[in-house]
C-alpha cells in the first residue's frame, strides 16, 4: 500500500516515449494515492505542478491504453498453472454533462444533451481465494453524437461498429491464458451473444454467462429444436439454495430456489457477418446451462430467474452451485465501478478536453483497484496480520491516532480497515455493517497526511 512503491510499479514501465514523462507519472500518481477523491489541482502542489500534469495529459504518447498496459499485462501473465480466474466482464458510463467547457466527449445516458464516454472493463478474480488480481484488460470507447436510433430489425444487425461489440473485442484484447491456467469470463445478459462465446471459446477461455433471450431457438442434446425459456422444463429438480437478492429500492430479500441444470446445443445464429462465418464452427456449440428459479416469492417482488450458459462440465450439484456462485461474484464489478466514481471523484474533474478526462481515467482505474484489494481482504481474510497489505508505519501511527489499546498480539487486516475508516468518520457501531468508501477515501487522505507531517518532523529533526 506505500503510494511511492505502487506508483513505481503500476507505472513505471508505461511506454510514454520520454522516461521524464514516467517520472512524472508516477510522481501524480502517489499525489493522487494520498487524495484520491479530490481533483488534481488539490493533489497537486502549486501551479508548476498542476501544468506539468496538464502537459503529461495531453501529449500524444500519454494514452487509456499505454497508461493501463503494464498493469493489465502483469494481472493477466501473474498467474500459477492449476488457478482458476474469473475475469467478470461489464460496461460502465462515465457522464460530464456539467461539465459545459469540456470538448471531444461523446453520447451517454441514452439521451444527445447528455454527453460522457463508456468504459468496459474485464476485472480478474481468484475464483478459489475470491482476491481481487487486477484488471485484465479496459476500452474506452465512444457513443457517436447525433447517432440515428435504430428500428428493432437493425438492432439485430452484426455491424462490428455496433456498441455491443465491445464484448467480444476486449475478450479478444485480453487474450488465451497461460498454460496450465483457466480464465471464465463471467458477463451479464448483455454478453448473450453467439459471437461472443464464439469468441471466448476460440480465445482458450470458458464463460458463464446468464442468458437475455429466452426466446432463443436452441436444440437439444437430440437435435430436437426448442426455445430456451422450454428447455429447463424438461429437467428435475437437483436441489435448492437460498440466496439474498437486492431489490430496486436498495434493500434486501432471501430467496428460496430451485436448481435445474442440463445440455443445450447453440446452432449457427440466422443472422451472422464476415466474422461468425469466418470462424463458424462444423456443429453447434455444446453448452451446459443452469437455470435457478425462485420458489415462493413474496407479493408484488418479481421471482427471480437465472439461466446460465456455462462451458463447465456440470457432473452434480456441487458443480451448478459453483457455477451459481461464479455469477454472483459478478457484483465484484459494481463495487469497482462505485469505487472508481465515488471514492475517486472522476465525474467531477474538470478538465478541458476529454483527452485528459480519459487518461486521469485510466490512472485512477488502477487506483480503484488499489482500494477495492484492501476491502475485499477485510471482508476475505480478516484475521490475517494487517502488515500484509500496509507498512508497520502506517499500522504504529494508527495505532497512536486512534488511541487504540495495544495488546501481544499484531493488528489484523479487518482491525486496520475498520481503524482507517474511523478516520474517515466511520463508526464502527454493531449496526453499522462494513465501511463505506467514503469513510475508507477519507481515511485513507487522512493518514497520508499524518505520515507526511511525521516524516517531515523527522527530516526536520
Amino acid at each position: 500500500m506505500d503510494p511511492q512503491q505502487w506508483a513505481e510499479a503500476e507505472f513505471g514501465a508505461c511506454e510514454l516515449g520520454d522516461r521524464r514523462r514516467n517520472e512524472r507519472l508516477i510522481r501524480y500518481a502517489v499525489q493522487a494515492a494520498a487524495r484520491p477523491d479530490e481533483g488534481t489541482p488539490d493533489q497537486v502542489e502549486g501551479w508548476a505542478e498542476l501544468k506539468a500534469v496538464y502537459r503529461l495529459f495531453d501529449a500524444d504518447q500519454v494514452t487509456f491504453q499505454r497508461l493501463l498496459t503494464p498493469h493489465t499485462q502483469s494481472t493477466r501473465e501473474n498467474c500459477i498453472a492449476g488457478e482458476v480466474k474469473l475475469i467478470i466482464n461489464d460496461t460502465t458510463e462515465f457522464n460530464f454533462t456539467s461539465h459545459r467547457a469540456t470538448t471531444g466527449l461523446g453520447e451517454v445516458g441514452g439521451s444527445a444533451r447528455q454527453r460522457g464516454f463508456m468504459v468496459h472493463s474485464g476485472l480478474m478474480l481468484d475464483a478459489t481465494h475470491e482476491t481481487i488480481d487486477g484488471l485484465a484488460g479496459q476500452e474506452l470507447f465512444y457513443r457517436p453524437q447525433n447517432r440515428k436510433r435504430s428500428g428493432a430489425s437493425n438492432s439485430r444487425r452484426r455491424d462490428p461498429k455496433r456498441e455491443w461489440a465491445v464484448w467480444g473485442r476486449l475478450i479478444d484484447r485480453i487474450g488465451p491464458p497461460p498454460q496450465g491456467v483457466k480464465w471464465l469470463h463471467v458477463c451479464d445478459r448483455a454478453a448473450d451473444d453467439f459471437e461472443v462465446m464464439l469468441r471466448a471459446i476460440r480465445q482458450g477461455c470458458g464463460f458463464v454467462i446468464r442468458a437475455s433471450k429466452l426466446n432463443r431457438r436452441v436444440l437439444t442434446v437430440k437435435h430436437q429444436p426448442l426455445q430456451l425459456d422450454q428447455l429447463p422444463q424438461s429437467w428435475q429438480v437437483r436441489g435448492e439454495k437460498k440466496l439474498l437478492v437486492r431489490t430496486a429500492a436498495g434493500k434486501s430479500r432471501q430467496a428460496s430456489l430451485e436448481i435445474r441444470y442440463g445440455e443445450v446445443l447453440l446452432p449457427l445464429p440466422r443472422i451472422t457477418n464476415a466474422w461468425i462465418r469466418e470462424h463458424a464452427p462444423p456443429e453447434p456449440l455444446r453448452l451446459r446451462v443452469v437455470e435457478v428459479r425462485e420458489i415462493k416469492p413474496p407479493r408484488n417482488a418479481k421471482p427471480l430467474r437465472w439461466l446460465l450458459y456455462t462451458t463447465e462440465a456440470i457432473p452434480d450439484l456441487d458443480a451448478a452451485l459453483r457455477i451459481i456462485h461464479y455469477y454472483e461474484l459478478r457484483w465484484t464489478i459494481e463495487d469497482f465501478h462505485k469505487c472508481w466514481k465515488t471514492g475517486c471523484g472522476i465525474e467531477s474533474r474538470r478538465y478541458a478536453t476529454a483527452a485528459r478526462l480519459e487518461r486521469v481515467t485510466a490512472v485512477t482505474s488502477i487506483l480503484a483497484v488499489r482500494l477495492l484489494r484492501m476491502r475485499t481482504a477485510a471482508k476475505q481474510t480478516p484475521a490475517q496480520p494487517a502488515r500484509r497489505i500496509a507498512p508497520q508505519r502506517w499500522i504504529e501511527m494508527l495505532i497512536h491516532i486512534r488511541r487504540l489499546r495495544r495488546t501481544p498480539r499484531e493488528m489484523t487486516i479487518r482491525e486496520f480497515v475498520h481503524a482507517l475508516a474511523g478516520l474517515g468518520g466511520f463508526l464502527g457501531r454493531k449496526h453499522d455493517g462494513e465501511p463505506g468508501w467514503i469513510t475508507l477515501w477519507r481515511g485513507y487522505e487522512k493518514l497520508q497526511l499524518l505520515i507526511r507531517g511525521a516524516n517531515a518532523a523527522l527530516n526536520c529533526g
